[in-house]
């Protein structure tokens, strides 16, 4: 007997006929003699429809508060899946993240796991129910409900598997694996059987929208068995693992994101400590940067450019102005209309030229590079933002095609 966790995301549980598909799912696995822990997440647009509601009452909520509100949606999901299941004779019951004893940081908004109680759930497990979870949320220290972040869930449920030693995470989503880019913008996406956890993480953390960026973490750190699948299609999906079966001579996959924003500090003094200053101050304030630019500039300055998330980007123009006085800068530069475009692969550390191609695809497309930043398996450009879908395409088809 196998202990398995399956995650179903928002598109997977939008209405009464996908939840009793999922229901059908879950019962197949179960009915197998597996243990089967289940993670939801809200239903269809749920999360966008709670955020309009917040909008109406708020323009400008406490995130503690958003947490309340948006953390009802993975409720709604579990205890109507456990009706599904009830329904069908097989017993079952719904937890809220609270409930699990699933703790986090107090990081309203973008909390982090710290640790997962065990005892609820293995007496559950132990009577043969299915255990069905909220995704996407936890307890603070103080009894406050937290949530992870947009496509948390995911990390709920690899966090579960890790918690339980599950002999197997599935997210089931609506796509049936893991393509070269995305198969709704590019009809020549390839599926990929199998593909390593940095090159996923990768194309996680740089706008794949898949898997979540910390879920591929915590799979990594703990060796999960994780799979992704369709919850509408019964084929094979895309394994995620340590070592892939054939060496990569190529490019995993090319993704976008187009949720950033560019900053730019000019004419701050050419003096050592300022950048340190600068991320310092954005750092306490939990805002994370990414790609990050430093130029010397005239009469002893220089500037500092950085991107950063769109929900991110009030706060941070807040918080340096009102320490423009300390960082000596002379004004700021914000550029909402920029995208990032990279391609990910094993094969980058070992083969010459594969960066070449990228600007050549770009280049014979007429569109023009920002920006360039690197890792050992990543290659990112920036670009204006109406030029990302054609470059996408262009470089998708210098290397698949």
């Amino acid at each position: 007997m196998s202990l398995i966790v399956q995650k179903f995301g928002g598109t997977s549980v939008k209405n009464a006929e996908r939840i009793k598909n999922v229901a059908r799912i879950i019962a197949e696995t179960y009915l197998k003699g597996n243990d089967v822990l289940v993670v939801l997440s809200a239903q269809g647009d749920t999360t966008d429809d709670l955020i309009e509601k917040a909008a109406e009452i708020n323009q400008k909520p406490s995130k503690r508060e958003m947490d309340m509100l948006l953390s009802t949606g993975e409720q709604i999901s579990v205890s109507l899946c456990a009706m599904a299941l009830d329904a069908m004779g097989l017993p079952c019951v719904s937890l809220n993240g609270w409930q699990v004893g699933i703790d986090s940081t107090s990081v309203h908004s973008d909390a982090r796991i710290t640790n997962i109680a065990t005892e609820r759930v293995k007496r559950e497990l132990d009577a043969r129910r299915i255990v069905i979870v909220t995704g996407f949320q936890g307890v603070s220290r103080n009894g406050d409900i937290t949530t992870l972040g947009r496509g948390g869930s995911d990390t709920s449920a690899v966090a579960l598997a890790a918690a339980f030693h599950a002999d197997l995470c599935q997210i089931y989503t609506d796509v049936d694996g893991v393509y070269t880019t995305d198969p709704r913008m590019e009809p020549n996406a390839k599926k990929l059987e199998e593909i390593t956890y940095d090159e996923m993480l990768e194309l996680a953390s740089q706008g794949a929208q898949v898997l979540h960026n910390r879920s591929v973490e915590l799979a990594k750190k703990f060796r999960i068995n994780l799979e992704v699948v369709s919850s509408l299609e019964r084929k094979p999906g895309t394994k995620v693992k340590e070592v892939t079966k054939m060496e990569k001579s190529n490019i995993a996959g090319v993704v976008k994101d187009t949720s950033i924003s560019g900053v730019a500090l000019v004419g701050l003094a050419n003096t050592p400590g300022v950048a340190f200053k600068v991320f310092d101050l954005l750092s306490k304030r939990n805002i994370n940067v990414d790609v990050i630019l430093q130029s010397i500039g005239r009469e002893d300055t220089k500037d500092i450019t950085f991107t950063l998330h769109n929900k991110d980007l009030d706060e941070a123009v807040q918080v340096l102005e009102e320490h423009k006085g300390s960082l000596k800068f002379d004004h700021l530069k914000i550029d909402g209309k920029i995208g990032k475009v990279s391609i990910v692969g094993a094969g980058l550390v070992s083969n010459s030229g594969v960066a070449s191609k990228m600007f050549e695809a770009l280049y014979e497309a007429g569109i023009n590079i920002q920006m360039i930043n690197t890792s050992e398996i990543r290659v990112s450009v920036l670009l204006d933002e109406a030029d990302v879908t054609n470059a996408v395409r262009a470089i998708h088809s210098k290397f698949f095609d």
